[in-house]
């Protein structure tokens, strides 16, 4: 396939890509945008106003939203990393019903399993507490990064680590200057899916939060199902932003340039 076409190919990808967002992009910053109109009648920033004015819940939600899926993914990588590489450098017996063990959390609804945790936290303690809910949303994210860390450490020369032992490195100078380095572009990106998993929560934290810890994903069900459109809009374009800006500041690293994986340079 020639080059031009590629370039076709890809501009018509991101077009399909972009087009199902345009509509909420326009929400908001439209006022009185009715059917037949094909654009907004009039233009405005009012809605934008409105949300990070001092009086706004979003601002506050953003900043919610951002520590707990921040938090999330910490947690998910510092739990996920050691499993997957269980999963990923061992056989052992078992293994598979351990692998189904952690995909069913990701196939059971929503809603099952918030409602089955939350009967064990209401006993703990933590519903209705941010810590509940970066708890709780380690059942979606979890499964993602130790599937994601398994197949990195699966083509992971882990010969590295006996050959730096052997010239006297400590465990902590293996893990930091030979095994982080080189599944590094895994961890980014098992992260980057936490984060995202994590911010686009809401069932769960619904149920364990019970409408005390509010994020974005939350007001934005609500203002749109009060029919708020304009606030809608500026909601979900904030919600897509954090997306979207992580995946262009981790790109090059994603691409793994540099890393020794398999052996390789």
């Amino acid at each position: 396939m020639s080059a031009r076409w590629r370039l076709v190919l890809g501009l018509m990808l991101v077009v399909a890509s972009m087009a199902p967002l345009l509509p909420l992009g326009l929400w908001s910053v439209a006022r009185g945008w009715y059917f037949p109109q094909i654009l907004p009648a009039t233009w405005t920033l009012e809605p934008w106003a409105r949300a990070l004015s001092p009086r706004s819940d979003i601002p506050e939600a953003f900043v919610t939203t951002t520590a707990i899926a921040l938090a999330a993914a910490a947690l998910s990588l510092v739990l996920g990393i050691p499993a997957g590489r269980a999963l990923g450098l061992y056989r052992f017996r078992g293994k598979a019903l351990v692998e189904l063990a952690l995909l069913a959390p990701v196939i059971v609804p929503g809603i099952a399993v918030g409602l089955g945790i939350h009967g064990v936290f209401l006993r703990l303690g933590l519903t209705n507490s941010a810590l509940g809910v970066v708890l709780v949303h380690l059942v979606p994210t979890l499964p993602y990064v130790i599937f994601v860390m398994s197949g990195v450490f699966a083509n992971y020369d882990a010969a590295a680590e006996a050959q730096a032992r052997s010239l006297g490195a400590r465990p902590l100078q293996v893990l930091w200057h030979v095994m982080l380095p080189a599944i590094a572009p895994g961890v980014a990106v098992a992260g980057l899916f936490a984060f995202l998993v994590s911010w686009s929560q809401y069932i769960l934290t619904l149920t364990i939060g019970g409408g005390r810890v509010v994020t974005l994903p939350l007001l934005l069900y609500a203002q749109a199902g009060a029919g708020r459109n304009d606030q809608a809009g500026v909601l979900a374009v904030l919600s897509l932003a954090p997306g979207l800006v992580i995946l262009a500041l981790v790109a090059r690293r994603i691409t793994g340039r540099g890393v020794m994986i398999g052996g390789a340079g």
